[in-house]
């Protein structure tokens, strides 16, 4: 594996200018590697507490010019930056394959979800941000504006599984906003937010307002979460319950998009040939670590055995591999450790009397993280597979006799991330989404459907999340509401020679006539 040749782009200059932004005083480094290899990339800094407050002291400072720009004058900012990352996407690949090891597809794709949030937020930032006028209490005399005003300083904790994409996109509305930025990536992930950082910078934002630290999330959250106005976190349950208290203690705002255990239901009039497409990407696509990804698939009695034979030839025919082109269809896992926890789940269910229908090992012989794409039977809720998100490229089937009997076990969870169902009735399969307890459903599709309709808000319920990312809310939760209270005429005082009395009846008298006229 160590003749596998990286990127032209990849160089130790570049990679070194990126990491030099990352404020590390005492000199501690973390060894940021080549997923494919192992081999090291370049030494990340680690940002001690003091770091940190003093990212987020310059990051405060340069808001206060920023938050006075005019929206308008913002988003010129991000139209040249829309036109940077579509000239330098082959470098943008590059970094975020070097340092994940997800497939080049796959790469190629988490990079197109920086421009599509940028230009639709430049098409509806002025829109949702501009003050909107009320009617007040008193009818002609008085109103009520509603000014949105920056939070401050948000922070952001990015996972590794998107590092781009989270890291930068869930930055731009808070930056379009007025807010300044700092972001804690994953250190094994740091690199293509930085770049992202860079472009921006080119693109014309202040320099200062978008500040990113690293270190390891016990280390760096508290520090981040206690400087920040409010926190935006994508990764697992337990980690977002830790950040949401501490964010609750500190009275400020959290948006948490948490773990999964995302189910897919074939219903028995699904077109198997698009099916079985969609439950490729469904279960392996980004090695099956994407949150929304399906872990578990439910398929009705009547074409279960057609699909388990068609989707197991499909799944045996995937080009697994460590490569920097767009041959292989899935790449590796994130790291030898997650690899372990991925294989660990599956040792535990075949302990349990699981079945392997396909795959369920390990392969070294492509790379130290690899793991085969694994189709099981037999799963129970008494298994890790079973009732755990795995994250990995494994998935479960089940049979089912009823849509009763599928809801039902598609709703056996904690989560509520993401649903999927399949069928030729769109009108019955919608009805069959809309039973699933979960922030999105996706109809003859996966995730992609749901999460690129960027217009619409994507969040998770249950334990999969609080709040959401993406349309007029993923923009307005980074800002405050400031009520503006006008009035023209002083009417609403009570004359000292007016019995109180008598202002009671009128006060009465003129709700019920409002509420007659359609007033309030």
């Amino acid at each position: 594996m160590s003749a596998l040749v990286r990127p032209a782009s990849v160089t130790p200059e570049f990679l070194n200018r990126l990491v030099s932004r990352v404020p590390g005083s005492t000199g501690q480094t973390w060894k940021l590697t080549e997923v494919y290899t192992g081999e090291v990339l370049v030494e990340l800094p680690q940002s001690t507490p003091s770091d940190i407050a003093g990212a987020f002291a310059a990051a405060r400072a340069a808001q206060q010019e920023w938050s006075q720009w005019s929206v308008a004058k913002r988003l010129a900012v991000f139209k040249k930056f829309h036109s940077l990352v579509l000239k330098h996407n082959e470098t943008i690949v590059d970094l975020i394959q070097v340092e994940s090891g997800k497939a080049r597809r796959m790469a190629f794709e988490e990079t197109l979800d920086v421009p599509m949030v940028t230009g639709y937020y430049l098409k509806r930032a002025k829109k949702v941000l501009a003050p909107k006028k009320h009617a007040g209490p008193v009818p002609v005399v008085s109103s009520s504006l509603e000014v949105r005003q920056p939070k401050g300083v948000i922070g952001i904790i990015a996972p590794w599984n998107f590092p781009f994409a989270t890291g930068i996109s869930d930055a731009i509305p808070a930056l379009i906003a007025g807010n300044a930025v700092v972001v804690k990536p994953d250190n094994k992930t740091a690199l293509s937010p930085l770049y992202g950082v860079e472009l921006l910078e080119q693109a014309g934002l202040p320099k200062g307002l978008f500040q990113v630290v690293c270190g390891e999330g016990p280390d760096v959250g508290p520090t981040l979460i206690d400087n920040a106005n409010y926190v935006m976190f994508t990764g697992s349950t337990n980690t977002g319950r830790v950040i949401g208290e501490r964010a609750g203690r500190n009275l400020i705002g959290a948006c948490l998009e948490l773990g999964g255990k995302n189910p897919m239901i074939v219903l028995p009039d699904a077109n198997l040939d698009d099916t079985v497409k969609g439950a490729l990407f469904g279960a392996f696509g980004n090695t099956g670590q994407i949150c929304m990804h399906i872990e578990r698939m439910y398929i009705h009695d009547s074409i279960y055995d057609e699909f388990k034979a068609r989707f197991k030839a499909a799944t045996e025919n995937l080009v697994v591999g460590a490569a920097y082109d767009f041959g292989p269809n899935t790449g590796s896992l994130i790291s030898v450790e997650h690899k372990d926890r991925v294989a660990a789940h599956v040792a535990d269910a075949l302990e349990k009397g699981a079945t392997v229908v396909t795959g369920g090992k390990e392969r070294p012989d492509l790379g130290p993280a690899f793991f085969e794409p694994t189709i099981l039977e037999g799963v129970t809720t008494e298994m890790l597979a079973g009732r755990t998100e795995t994250f990995g490229p494994v998935v479960a089937l089940h049979r089912y006799a009823t849509v009763d009997e599928a809801v039902a076990l598609a709703n056996d969870t904690d989560y509520g991330l993401n649903a999927s169902v399949w069928g030729s009735d769109l009108d019955n399969a919608i009805k069959v989404g809309r039973r699933i307890e979960s922030g999105n459903v996706n109809i003859n599709d996966i995730l992609a459907t749901a999460y690129a309709s960027k217009g619409t808000p994507s969040g998770g319920v249950k334990q999969s999340g609080v709040g959401a990312r993406h349309g007029d809310q993923g923009l307005l939760k980074y800002t405050d509401c400031q009520n503006v209270g006008i009035l023209k005429k002083q009417v609403m005082q009570v004359p000292d020679d007016k019995p109180f009395e008598k202002n009671v009846e009128e006060q009465i008298k003129g709700l019920a006539i409002m509420r007659k006229l359609g007033i309030r």
